[in-house]
């Protein structure tokens, strides 16, 4: 069993019978999302599904969990996710696999979030991991100038036929080569103030619980003064 699939099935220890799950996005949640399914079918858990995106979308159908989406339900109990740096003080950048406008909405309707890495995600500072800033495509070459006025590196992500990549919801997305972000919250504020920014890959203060893979298995991270 590799490490992302060790603390994916770890984290589903934290799903009750009849709970709304947050499903997450990525090579790490995949499996979560595999678990789920398994306990569904094998274990007769009753548990309702909302995805952080299509992909998850298409992969919960296909395992036959029920979904709603975070319009039709009024919390989500625990969503589970991966992250792609996590720092010491446990705040985290996601975005990576583009769905961090989904993944913020679904934890932030979530009374518990659980983050799954190997710990290869574990940092000291945020930054090494290119920030992504989701944009609307409108006026994204105004963002990228000021971006690139202010020395944040930025880079329009392209596909793999050398496109600008689109997200779920039709946007682009820049990433930020930072190398060490130094004031997270202060980056989050600048970036939630600047017109056309739909949304950023900086998720602060959001995690309850982190469960990290290591060789000789998952270790279970909570922030301190956190119940």
């Amino acid at each position: 069993m590799n490490l992302k699939q060790m603390v994916g099935i770890e984290a589903t220890k934290f799903i009750e019978d009849g709970m709304i799950v947050g499903l997450g996005t990525g090579s790490t949640a995949y499996y979560m999302v595999e678990e789920v399914g398994r306990l569904i079918r094998e274990e007769g858990l009753s548990i309702t599904g909302v995805t952080t995106s299509n992909a998850t979308k298409e992969q919960a159908e296909k395992l036959g969990i029920p979904l709603k989406t975070i319009d039709e339900v009024s919390h989500v109990d625990v969503t589970i996710d991966g992250a792609d740096e996590i720092s010491a003080d446990f705040q985290g950048i996601k975005g990576g696999g583009a769905a961090l406008l989904f993944e913020k909405i679904v934890a932030t309707y979530s009374n518990k979030v659980i983050w799954i890495v190997d710990h290869s995600k574990m940092v000291e500072h945020l930054g090494a991991f290119p920030l992504p800033v989701e944009v609307i495509p409108y006026g994204s070459q105004q963002i990228m100038r000021i971006f690139n006025e202010k020395n944040y590196h930025p880079v329009l992500r392209t596909n793999e036929n050398g496109e600008y990549l689109r997200t779920d919801s039709n946007n682009y997305i820049i990433d930020l080569h930072l190398e060490t972000i130094t004031d997270p919250h202060a980056l989050a504020n600048e970036l939630d103030k600047m017109v056309g920014v739909v949304e950023h890959g900086l998720f602060l203060d959001m995690v309850n619980t982190v469960i990290v893979g290591y060789d000789d298995g998952p270790r279970i991270l909570t922030p301190q003064g956190q119940k």
